[in-house]
């Protein structure tokens, strides 16, 4: 069940909704590249014009340190208008004079987006004036940005405060399915775990550890595990400080995590480089491990196809270097093909879905890699616990 007030519980009928939606969108010459986020927010804004509300939109993009022009939110707002069937205006800033007046001059079913929230330090800082500012531009705030969910800033949180807080259908779905498949998952629960560093994913894999019946490990993460069960590593990515942490982990996990059983490794850390596959063992001098290998895909193939619920949340391997993608493109298919409810969170497990053509044969593909994470690690989100309760 629920526990926030969601769309269905509010009158938006002739209100001004401020709306925080996730366009930290990929910017290419100023274009906008990759559209998935703003797509995933379409259904909320769409239900809200359709109630007859005007919306002003807000949200960061990037880490700009103060006002910086390529940051600017003027070409989603302008992408934004030729995907929605509604006018779409834009504000050269998010508070102050020229958003209030901006929407102030809203008519129903219009909407308005305001310049980058991050081009105000206060926003990070949750500073209190500026979230009153937020507030001050609607009459109640709808929260769709899972992706910031995990963060505690003024246009997520402080402006909660000050507003009728309500949950969006993106923010709904996110929660949703992953505490469904944390709290009561069908069984067998597999989750899949890649990237670089271990340290990213400890709280993850100590929480998962109490929750699934299998923990699949790949990417350069797995050699900190390798190389804490005393394996040579070569020139691989190896995270010396998390050694103890991964020995710990390994000890309480036993057969529950798994690593991989072959791999590939690579003279260079290029997409060129000469490569071979081999049995874990101790990896050269001069090489590096890149990739997941054959027997290891076949082998995490076989647990996810009889999972009943898959959670991933990392590639395999150096997933940039076409060379090295093969175990993360392999996984994608196996997770496509599996009956299991499949939830992808995180950027490159689910650019690599996304690029396979499978994002339609899997349950659902998450907006939120840092926010999914810490749902996984078992902890509150701060976006989400600001929000009114039902």
């Amino acid at each position: 069940m629920f526990e926030k007030k969601t769309l269905k519980d509010y009158d938006f009928s002739n209100k001004r909704v401020l709306v925080r939606v996730d366009f930290n969108v990929p910017l290419d010459a100023g274009r906008v590249g990759d559209d998935t986020r703003i797509r995933a927010a379409l259904p909320t804004l769409e239900y809200l014009l359709a109630q007859g509300a005007s919306l002003v939109l807000c949200s960061h993009l990037g880490r700009p340190k103060g006002v910086d022009v390529q940051f600017s939110l003027r070409p989603v707002a302008e992408y934004l208008d030729t995907l929605i069937d509604a006018p779409v205006s834009f504000a050269e800033d998010c508070i102050g004079p020229m958003a209030e007046t901006a929407a102030a001059a809203l008519q129903a079913g219009e909407i308005l987006v305001l310049e980058n929230t991050r081009f105000h330090a206060g926003e990070k800082k949750n500073d209190p004036e500026i979230a009153r500012q937020f507030a001050s531009l609607a009459d109640v705030f709808v929260n769709d940005a899972f992706g910031t969910a995990h963060r505690a800033h003024a246009s997520n949180v402080g402006v909660a405060d000050y507003l009728p807080a309500i949950a969006g259908l993106l923010l709904e779905k996110e929660i949703q399915y992953l505490g469904q498949a944390i709290a009561d998952p069908k069984r067998p629960f597999v989750a899949i775990l890649g990237g670089a560093k271990v340290s990213d994913k400890i709280g993850v894999i100590r929480n998962l550890l109490t929750k699934a019946d299998a923990i699949l490990i790949g990417g350069g993460m797995a050699n900190t595990f390798f190389r804490a069960e005393g394996y040579p590593m070569g020139d691989s990515l190896v995270e010396e400080t998390a050694l103890d942490v991964a020995r710990e982990l390994l000890d309480k996990a036993g057969d529950q995590l798994r690593l991989p059983i072959d791999v590939v490794i690579a003279n260079a850390f290029d997409a060129e480089a000469e490569s071979k596959t081999m049995g874990m063992d101790a990896i050269p001098d001069g090489w590096r491990i890149l990739d997941v290998g054959p027997e290891t895909i076949a082998g995490y193939g076989k647990v996810v196809a009889s999972a009943g619920t898959v959670v991933w949340n990392g590639p395999m391997g150096v997933f940039e270097f076409p060379n090295f993608a093969k175990g993360t493109f392999a996984l994608a298919q196996a997770v496509a093909k599996s009956s299991a409810l499949t939830i992808i969170g995180g950027g490159d497990s689910v650019a690599a879905i996304n690029q396979s053509g499978l994002a339609d044969q899997v349950t659902h593909v998450s907006t939120g890699g840092g926010a999914s994470l810490q749902m996984l690690e078992g902890d509150e989100l701060p976006g989400l616990a600001a929000l009114d309760d039902r």
